[in-house]
């Protein structure tokens, strides 16, 4: 039994862990313990097994990996994009939003569920936090949608769904951890990311067309009394064509001198949207009627965000920050934004700060158990053992990603996207790069592939955000003074299921066509290492490795060698003409990489 035991410890160890985890337990403090007590086992088999490679002078290494931790740059970046995400929750950015945005949408059926899906992908690329968005916009826009009779169901499953692309659109705290653990760019990884979410968010644009054309009840356009801004909407195009043309103003003829082609285009761009939002601001503050309520609203609701998004992404995307840095410009951002709107108080930063910090401290604590945990089973060759498993599995990458996506799956609907990424990944990216599987495309099906567990009844998490915040039982309209029956928990079961399918097939065709995220890869210099030629100088008149001869010249007409001038030349014995040889590299300069 001992020793089965000591030749099997790495599935027994990986079993036990999982089952606790599974079981409730707290994550770090479960993988620490898991790891010391597997760690004390193997070390007394380590006689046994050969497999085993632990002994106890090898815990002394533990303080250095937890500083290892705590020296990491680009998890920085997670309180910053989390403080950015909770101050423009408290400042009632997602309730602007949605308002607007609804109005612009009211006329048509499922106006509300569009804005909805809109103001999620908005959040997502502001906050990057599921909790905060799925909150958010369940007490703001469940009222109103049951207000005016959408489908329960329908409106579950648009919250829920809508509220985790927080997961995938960049910039997303799981893009930054998946980053982190696959040693892979974070700025790589929101680029590759970038079309999969846009895809996710038409998809799901495209379920709510055709269920509002095969089912108009279930998502009706708003009545003419709750459109409060009115119409207008030419006069938003015409403010587009406006800002467009002012953009290639700007681009072609105002900032030509700019020799950088990327900052021409930001100068052009933030050229054109100020005026904008001038224009806006000043129609709004004099009355000066030169556009439409419904414009003026749209332009001052939706700008700053979006200047916000591209303080954050566009600075990464363009190379001017990282993405520790621009996560600090998007919390100053933020804060600012809620400043100018008089909705930055003492009790909002406190509030804020103290969430961020709750939320660091659970990375950091979940990070430690990891490194415990990793020591002893890459001590045990069960990071061999993972990978012999997985690289035997039929079908090479394509079944390694199938197996692996319902691993994962399987594993969301259980346990936290960072228990997940600090514990499966580090054990998965070996061997899918071992299969030639490139790690940003694997870190994108990854996020998607958490996104969809998030929905799973009955553990997803976004489930439970909803829940906790959709009313139960009968609650009172506070507009219309109706009373309104609760949301059923089956009604959001109901609801998330087409979302599921839809997060299924994008998972599909993100496999089926690696060039949606493979773009990343077209800013970068690639170099053909058999191609490679490296020259060495050689030294002295017979080239190679050789040394002249003490007092030659080098080769060059000069005196060289060691320092020491040949015997009758100038500087030697008089009457002496200096030796001549054959002109060889300048070793001054570095060896020719052809």
């Amino acid at each position: 039994m001992i020793d089965f035991i000591a030749h099997n410890l790495a599935p027994i160890m990986f079993s036990t862990v999982m089952l606790m985890l599974l079981l409730g337990y707290p994550v770090a403090f479960t993988l620490a313990a898991g790891g010391l007590i597997y760690f004390a086992i193997g070390v007394e088999l380590s006689s046994i097994s050969p497999e085993i490679k632990l002994f106890w002078p090898l815990l002394q290494s533990h303080p250095d990996r937890i500083y290892g931790i705590m020296y990491n740059d680009t998890l920085l970046s997670i309180p910053f994009f989390t403080l950015m995400g909770l101050i423009l929750e408290r400042s009632r950015m997602a309730e602007d939003l949605l308002d607007t945005i609804g109005q612009l949408f009211g006329p048509i059926r499922g106006g509300l569920a569009y804005a909805v899906i809109l103001v999620g992908a908005l959040l997502g690329a502001t906050t990057g936090v599921v909790a905060a968005s799925v909150m958010a916009m369940g007490l703001i826009s469940l009222p109103i949608m049951l207000r005016y009779q959408y489908n329960r169901p329908l409106v579950a499953g648009t919250i829920a769904a809508s509220g985790t692309l927080a997961q995938i659109v960049p910039p997303s705290l799981v893009l930054i951890v998946m980053a982190d653990q696959l040693g892979r760019s974070v700025g790589d990884m929101y680029v590759g990311a970038l079309y999969p979410a846009i895809l996710i968010v038409a998809a799901y644009c495209a379920y709510i067309f055709v269920a509002s054309m095969l089912k108009p009840d279930w998502a009706p356009a708003l009545p003419l009394e709750a459109r409060t801004l009115g119409g207008g909407v030419t006069s938003l195009f015409v403010m587009i064509a406006v800002t467009v043309g002012l953009y290639f103003l700007g681009h072609e003829v105002l900032f030509i001198g700019i020799a950088s082609p990327e900052w021409r285009l930001v100068a052009a761009l933030a050229f054109g949207v100020l005026a904008a939002y001038v224009i806006a601001i000043a129609n709004s503050k004099f009355g000066l009627n030169i556009i439409s309520r419904l414009t003026q609203q749209v332009i001052i609701v939706l700008i700053p965000p979006l200047a916000l998004i591209f303080l954050v992404l566009g600075t990464i995307f363009l190379g001017i920050a990282t993405p520790t840095e621009g996560g600090a410009m998007g919390a100053t951002g933020a804060l600012v934004l809620a400043a100018l709107k008089g909705r930055l108080s003492f009790a909002t930063l406190k509030h804020a700060l103290e969430a961020t910090t709750k939320l660091s401290a659970f990375v950091m604590m979940i990070l430690i158990g990891a490194r415990v945990f990793g020591l002893t089973f890459y001590g045990i060759n069960g990071n061999i053992w993972i990978e012999d498993l997985l690289t035997a599995l039929p079908g090479g990458e394509y079944g390694f990603l199938i197996v692996v996506t319902i691993i994962v799956f399987i594993l969301g609907c259980f346990i936290d996207f960072f228990e997940i990424a600090f514990i499966m990944v580090p054990l998965l990216a070996p061997v899918a790069e071992k299969l030639g599987i490139d790690l940003v495309w694997f870190g994108v099906i990854l996020g998607i592939n958490l996104q969809t567990s998030f929905l799973t009844p009955p553990f997803g998490f976004s489930l439970f955000y909803l829940r906790s915040v959709a009313p139960a039982g009968d609650w009172k309209d506070q507009a219309t003074g109706k009373m309104m029956t609760g949301m059923k928990t089956l009604d959001i079961y109901k609801g998330v299921l087409p979302y599921i399918i839809i997060q299924f097939i994008m998972i599909i065709v993100v496999i089926a066509f690696p060039s949606l995220v493979m773009r990343y890869k077209s800013g970068h210099s690639t170099v053909d290492p058999e191609n490679v030629k490296i020259e060495v100088p050689g030294f002295g008149a017979g080239g190679g490795m050789s040394l002249p001869p003490l007092g030659s010249d080098g080769g060059n007409g000069a005196p060289g060698g060691f320092g020491l001038p040949p015997l009758g030349s100038n500087g030697g014995l008089p009457g002496q003409a200096p030796a001549t040889g054959t002109p060889s590299m300048d070793l001054s300069q570095p060896p020719v990489i052809k």
